[in-house]
């Protein structure tokens, strides 16, 4: 049984998608700092069999819960905050992040991250949030959620970076297993 979302939730979902992993898809190009132009999003996104204006992408833009998306000062281009699978900087600097910070995964990566580590995957980084319970939303996306709280400070002490993202999501470029506090770690229900 399919979840019925709504349009602009289903225009959200094909900004993802074009934003962070194909612009091709619409037959766009990002910039190397991932900024697409506005009007050709919006033509793209029509050549796609899509109605969209102005109007509805600043709204789609202005009530992302998650904050995905920015537009530059100018409002000529738009681009994702983070989330890449495609090459891109999106311009973040590195920061000194709180003491620990919470990763959601689902229970079924969980040997594989205890041997290896936390991967960025196909994305460019490793997403953690800063409470738990935006861990667990994470994790039920994958299946059975998981939480996993990382020594940050320890690992920032030790020289690895960290970036905030313009949404407020922390970033890395990996994970070392010694790092993971795996006697905070348990099943969510």
């Amino acid at each position: 049984m399919s979840k019925k979302i709504g349009y602009e939730t289903e225009l959200s979902m094909f900004l993802c998608l074009i934003l962070r992993h194909d612009p091709g898809v619409i037959g766009i190009t990002v910039d190397e700092h991932g900024w697409a132009d506005v009007d050709e999003l919006i033509a793209g996104i029509a050549r796609s069999g899509k109605t969209i204006d102005r109007k509805l992408l600043e709204k789609i833009v202005a009530e992302d819960k998650k904050g995905r998306y920015s537009f530059s000062g100018d409002g000529r281009l738009i681009r994702a905050n983070q989330g890449h699978s495609i090459p891109v900087d999106v311009e973040l600097e590195q920061k000194c992040p709180p003491d620990v910070l919470y990763h959601g995964t689902a229970a079924e990566f969980i040997d594989s991250i205890r041997a290896q580590g936390i991967k960025r995957m196909s994305r460019l980084y490793v997403h953690f949030s800063t409470d738990r319970e935006t861990a667990v939303k994470v994790g039920r996306r994958h299946g059975k959620p998981q939480v996993l709280t990382v020594d940050t400070g320890r690992m920032h002490g030790g020289g690895i970076p960290f970036y905030l993202s313009h949404n407020g999501i922390w970033l890395t470029e990996y994970v070392a297993p010694d790092y993971i506090r795996w006697e905070d770690t348990e099943p969510e229900t």
